[in-house]
């Protein structure tokens, strides 16, 4: 019974083994099975079902040596499944993948071209080095093959291997074939080269020197260009755009040869044949020549806009550029962009602002019934822009002023809301290019007082009404309507009506004493607004010890407002020119500002024992944004990536309100100095709240840290603009770095070249190498008039998140105003961060010496002014870089051991 007991124990284990074994082998099993079948259609079906499994994700790598196999065959289609998945898991398996080179090598020599061209693409698209040392020998053999698909396929391969090893293309002179490419027989060859070269040159402008594009091969580009496929067009075009003829008659004969392009059924083969005539024609002085070109450029630009709503923008925000460069082209066609009801608002914009540009006498008629129609239009955005447009015609065509005000006027009478108020705004524009033309309506202003409920809207109204208060019986009345709720309005409209009071004393002061007393009071008493505050302690100042200087200052005659306010800058606009039909052209920014890497220049590389480099010793493949050339650049990628770096840091800018008086009071630079202004009101106190005025620019550009001669302070480097105005919507920053009372500052100069005024200004770094961080909010005096410059300083501290840089000293930053947010980056002198305990004691210096690695050292060449060693120590002591030791060496010199600390 015991045995019979066990054996019937060790059959119940038996049979319960069955649940832990399986016949089926598994998906990857059956797949391994079909890759080494004999049958070569099971084969194929095997590699397909693989390639259908990568494709929704599945990972199918075990099989990488099973279909590696499958190479070695004469079927094209199989060796084009086995060449996909190669491309796709050679960068996880390159040990693996290169045992596939040979098959490689071996059909870059096939027969059949198709099998050579597939050969060098996919070893082009295999990006790992194992496998492109040995693709350079086929590649040359490609190159020259006699087949023009192998050839053109092996051209943009050049360009493939270029953006995995660079050196390798030159150093195999790769780059010298392509420039033969270029005068190919075939189009499609010269097509595929231009397109290699534009690729490369992108990245590396240094390659242009080894492709010589001379006249006989535009010659050949010229006579590719109408036998190439569309996209081969393009490339084409765009090189020829970067082409500088030798002389007016080469730039007549590639017009000529460019025109015929401009019927192309292909809107991006138009826009770019546009931009090329457009560069090529500032270079043509016969006006005959010119003037048939324009004609010829507008019915094409014109047929655009019938395409798609998508389409018709891109070529909107193309034309617009055209038009600021020379509105002669399409001057005949203002009804081509006429809005239709069914456009969608953005094109419906794009168009309104084309149309003011074209407006002329000849045309207003036309322009003022449409925009009149625009108006009663149920798009309330649109129809803002449409009356806003009414006034923009005023300003730019004089003869049509007085239309243009009788529109508004009929306007203002619909009462409805919001027309109302952008007429309102508008007219006081015209009042400004016009003074003294147009009073008779302000009556017809004054009876929509009520309905103003926008500050924009309300500050105009006050504007008009101090402006004019001499010729209003009952000004003092309407501003006191305005008076009674002075802490609940906007400070725009609090600003303005604080001028418009102080107007309306200085041209009628017996009525008006109590009421200037009033908003005085207000203004500095009651606010919490630094600028609101500022601005009511200098009137009070001005008023009561100098009332003539007052009214000489504040009823100064105003400068007229410009026919244009929105034009790019010309040089801007010049740039953007020769990047039309890309997506510069749509943001009217240039590449730089949302591109990495377009224009690269050079960087400081910071060493353990050399903080501080000068320019010619700096290596020639480091790079940076420099923010004097290329302010507002875009982020690097490899910033963006990560989802807790640059977008949570620069985009979460929403401080609390600073609070004024633990920030340091910066002026106006338009204004006189403050503290001697307003030394009674504030019992002799200064107004400078510690901030540090702007160094002024040095004579001597070259002047820096080493060549100052014994100072009082720590240097600080002249100041440089960090942000574009072209790129910041009208600001320009300009920036330094300085070190005062043991604490970074960077002092900040805000100009405004726009013609809005800008307030609500803030910033913050991303994570840097040394953890600068702003320590306090932000102050700038707000709002920053048009034309006006105001100056802050930022305190820093060094106690911010920690993230390395490349360069170690770039900082990324935001800025944002009420307009928009900016992002930059600048370089933070090394200097600043040096602390005042940097003092090493003499017994650690030799140790510490000694354990820098003989490479980490490097030598530069410093211009100092100073002629005595006493010099030269205390300078470097009062910039925090401490002497050690000195001793004798030979020759007479004299070596100086220092340290630093940060």
């Amino acid at each position: 019974m015991v045995s019979l007991g066990g054996i019937t124990t060790m059959r119940g284990k038996m049979s319960d083994s069955k649940y832990f074994s399986t016949q089926k082998k598994g998906e990857i099993y059956e797949l391994k099975a079909e890759l080494n079948s004999d049958k070569k259609e099971k084969k194929k079906e095997a590699v397909k079902k693989v390639i259908a499994s990568m494709t929704v994700g599945k990972d199918v790598s075990a099989l990488f040596t099973d279909v590696t196999m499958c190479m070695q065959t004469d079927n094209l289609e199989l060796k084009k499944l086995v060449y996909l998945y190669l491309i796709n898991y050679a960068k996880t398996q390159p040990d693996l993948a290169i045992l596939a080179v040979n098959t490689f090598v071996k059909d870059c020599e096939d027969p059949n071209p198709l099998i050579r061209a597939l050969a060098v693409r996919t070893m082009g698209c295999i990006r790992v080095d194992k496998i492109t040392e040995y693709l350079c020998e086929p590649l040359r053999k490609c190159l020259k093959d006699e087949d023009p698909y192998v050839r053109k396929t092996a051209a943009v391969c050049v360009a493939k291997l270029h953006d995995i090893s660079a050196a390798r293309v030159e150093d195999q002179g790769f780059l010298e074939t392509l420039g033969e490419l270029l005068c190919d027989s075939n189009p499609m060859v010269v097509a595929n080269a231009v397109a290699a070269i534009s690729e490369i040159l992108d990245t590396n402008p240094n390659a242009a020197k080894q492709v010589n594009i001379d006249t006989p091969t535009v010659n050949k580009l010229l006579t590719a260009l109408n036998e190439c496929t569309e996209w081969g067009q393009i490339f084409i075009l765009d090189s020829l755009n970067n082409y500088s003829p030798r002389d007016e008659k080469e730039c007549i004969s590639i017009c000529e040869r460019i025109t015929p392009r401009l019927a192309h059924a292909n809107a991006a083969v138009v826009l770019s044949a546009v931009k090329v005539l457009m560069k090529l024609m500032d270079q043509i002085n016969n006006t005959e020549f010119v003037q048939m070109l324009q004609k010829k450029l507008a019915p094409p630009l014109v047929t655009l806009l019938s395409a798609e709503a998508e389409i018709q923008y891109v070529a909107l925000r193309n034309i617009n550029l055209v038009v600021q460069k020379r509105p002669d082209i399409l001057k005949h066609e203002i009804k081509a962009f006429f809005v239709k009801y069914n456009d969608p608002i953005y094109v419906k914009l794009e168009k309104l602002d084309i149309m003011i540009r074209l407006s002329a006498q000849n045309n207003i008629g036309q322009v003022l019934a449409e925009l009149k129609e625009y108006a009663t239009e149920v798009d309330v955005d649109f129809v803002r822009k449409a009356v806003r447009a009414i006034g923009r015609c005023a300003i730019k065509v004089e003869p049509s002023a007085e239309k243009c005000v009788t529109t508004l006027l009929e306007l203002i009478q619909t009462k409805v809301n919001y027309v109302v108020q952008e007429a309102i705004v508008v007219i006081k524009d015209i009042f400004r290019k016009y003074p003294n033309k147009y009073e008779t309506i302000i009556s017809t202003l004054c009876e929509n007082l009520d309905s103003l409920d926008e500050p924009e809207a309300r500050a105009a109204m006050i504007w008009i009404v101090g402006e004019y208060a001499e010729r209003i019986d009952n000004a003092d009345e309407i501003l006191q309507s305005f008076l009674d709720g002075f802490h609940d309005e906007n400070t725009q409209v609090q600003l303005q009506l604080l001028t418009a009071i102080v107007k309306l004393f200085l041209k009628k002061p017996q009525e008006t004493q109590e009421l200037v007393q009033k908003v005085l009071s207000l203004a500095t008493q009651d606010s919490d607004n630094p600028d609101l505050r500022d601005r009511g302690y200098i009137y009070w100042r001005l008023l009561s010890t100098d009332p003539a200087a007052a009214k000489e200052v504040v009823l100064a005659e105003k400068p007229l407002i410009s026919e244009e306010t929105d034009l790019i800058e010309p040089t801007l606009l010049d740039e953007l020119i020769c990047h039309i039909s890309s997506l510069a052209s749509v943001y009217h920014k240039p590449p730089s500002a949302f591109v990495e890497g377009r224009v690269p220049v050079r960087k400081i590389t910071m060493s353990r024992n050399a903080e501080v480099a000068e320019d010619p010793h700096i290596e020639e493949d480091d790079h940076i944004y420099n923010d004097t050339e290329e302010a507002g650049a875009a982020i690097p990628n490899e910033t963006i990536g990560g989802g807790d770096l640059l977008i949570g840091d620069l985009l979460s800018l929403d401080y609390p309100a600073p609070t004024p008086a633990a920030q340091p009071v910066t002026n106006n630079t338009n204004q006189q100095p403050v503290a001697d202004l307003l030394g009674d009101i504030f019992g002799g106190m200064s107004m400078d709240g510690g901030a540090a005025p702007m160094a002024a620019p040095s004579a001597n550009p070259a002047m820096d840290l080493f060549s100052l001669a014994a100072p009082a302070s720590s240097y600080t480097a002249p100041p440089t603009v960090i942000l574009k105005a072209a790129q910041a919507k009208g600001l320009e920053v300009s920036a330094t770095f300085a070190r005062r009372n043991k604490t970074i500052y960077m002092d900040m100069s805000f100009t405004n070249r726009s013609m809005v005024a800008m307030s609500g200004f803030a910033i913050q770094f991303n994570k840097n190498s040394f953890g600068l961080a702003p320590a306090s909010p932000l102050s700038v005096p707000s709002p920053v008039l048009p034309g006006t410059t105001a100056n802050a300083s930022l305190p820093v501290m060094t106690s911010g998140p920690v993230m390395k840089m490349d360069p170690l000293l770039k900082i990324q930053m935001a800025l944002k105003n009420d307009i928009d947010v900016f992002y930059f980056e600048c370089t933070v002198p090394a200097y600043v961060l040096f602390v005042e305990d940097g003092c090493m004691e003499r017994n650690l210096f030799p140790s510490t010496w000694r354990e820098i690695p003989d490479e980490k050292e490097k030598q530069y060449t410093l211009p100092f002014t100073a002629k005595t060693q006493d010099q030269i120590e205390a300078l470097l002591k009062t910039n925090n870089m401490f002497v050690v030791a000195t001793r004798q060496g030979g020759d007479g010199e004299s070596l100086i051991y220092m340290s630093v600390k940060f």
